[in-house]
């Protein structure tokens, strides 16, 4: 079993979802990295004056768990 800690700017986030393979969780944690940059964009063009145009710094981890 498979978990995804993802780090933004340096900061864990370790999430609730269990994954059978190493594979499903890396293909999440990838559609987890895409999301943030989306939602960055979509902040910026909301209201550019609270919201940076550049998304944090993402990366991921999968760590692997007992049953």
């Amino acid at each position: 079993m498979y978990r995804i800690v993802m780090i933004y700017d340096g900061e864990e986030d370790e999430q609730d979802e269990v994954f059978e393979t190493e594979e499903a969780a890396e293909e999440y944690a990838l559609y987890l990295c895409s999301c943030t940059d989306y939602g960055t964009e979509i902040m910026y063009m909301s209201n550019p004056g609270d919201y940076s145009d550049s998304p944090p710094e993402t990366d991921y981890e999968i760590i692997e768990i007992d049953n």
